[in-house]
């Protein structure tokens, strides 16, 4: 995988920054994991020639694969058996993988309120069906994204809907705020935003006041960032500048990322990272204007809460 970060699902080699406002909430996530390098993957099919290629995420089937789960409707429970295949174009499943992030597949999953989160990576069996127990005790309408690079194709985000039947609470997007605390940490934002520019936006992560400078990698990175639009789901999936191990990136207490936002509008921020042995994930609100970019503003009040893994 490349230095430089992409932006999954836009436009190849896109970088930029997320700032402006930010809002927390609760989070679960995966296991800690070491890759070489990081990269940006396009996780949308082009839509024609010259034409902006689609957001990951939004599309089932794409460049001649689809997600196919085995049960679209589930009870709400605390631990639900998830599984599911991705099917070539004549529809046999698939069984070989590229591996990316220390992972053959990364597996998301998103209440459509975006109120609870889950990254998670299921196991395959020989017959290429996945395989993952999740947490799903709130009943709603869920995105499951997979998130994979086929043996001698491209890397592909792919999306799926799941309901877990039950009575739906929708939950209004938290408001937007510059900082985020989880489990005891805080996790800061600076940086800039403006659509389809290029910049940096820098995560810090603190303890008890004091800056965390002993992060430990999180699949090959300090740190690990999925964005989603709110208007749509659309499924952004970056990765920090840098690696550890190559002797100019720190292990915090910040964490950069090179993105670009496609659009303005509302998104919701969920990053992982590890700090003594535990998977942590700080959750934010980033609204993005239109025009020129603006620097992010203090929260005007108390940073919410965040959840741990």
């Amino acid at each position: 995988m490349n230095a430089t970060t992409k932006f999954a699902g836009f436009t190849l080699g896109l970088a930029a920054v997320f700032g402006i406002a930010l809002a927390t909430g609760a989070a679960l996530g995966p296991d800690p994991a070491d890759t070489p390098a990081h990269d940006t993957h396009a996780t949308g099919p082009a839509t024609g020639s010259g034409a902006e290629e689609l957001p990951g995420g939004l599309l089932v089937t794409s460049g001649g694969y689809t997600l196919s789960l085995d049960t679209p409707q589930t009870a709400a429970a605390p631990n639900t058996p998830l599984r599911f295949r991705i099917l070539d174009q004549q529809g046999a499943p698939v069984t070989r993988y590229v591996r990316s992030h220390d992972k053959d597949l990364h597996l998301i999953v998103v209440r459509r309120d975006m109120s609870a989160f889950r990254h998670v990576h299921p196991v395959l069996d020989g017959n290429g069906t996945w395989s993952v127990p999740l947490d799903l005790t709130r009943a709603g309408d869920y995105r499951v994204f997979a998130d994979f690079t086929p043996d001698g194709g491209e890397n592909l985000t792919l999306g799926a809907d799941l309901r877990v039947a039950g009575a739906y609470d929708p939950r209004p997007l938290p408001a937007a705020a510059r900082t985020a605390m989880v489990n005891g940490y805080t996790v800061t934002l600076d940086g800039a935003i403006t659509p389809g520019r290029s910049a940096q936006v820098t995560l810090s992560v603190s303890k008890d006041g004091k800056p965390v400078t002993d992060l430990q990698p999180y699949l090959g990175a300090y740190g690990h960032l999925v964005a989603l639009r709110a208007a749509d789901l659309a499924y952004l999936h970056v990765h920090p500048e840098g690696h550890p191990g190559d002797g100019v990136t720190p292990a915090g207490p910040g964490i950069t990322f090179a993105m670009t936002a496609p659009s303005a509008g509302d998104y919701r921020l969920f990053l992982d990272f590890q700090h003594e042995g535990v998977v942590r994930t700080a959750e934010f609100t980033v609204s993005v204007p239109s025009g020129d970019a603006q620097t992010a503003e203090p929260a005007e009040h108390g940073a919410n809460t965040g959840h741990g893994h």
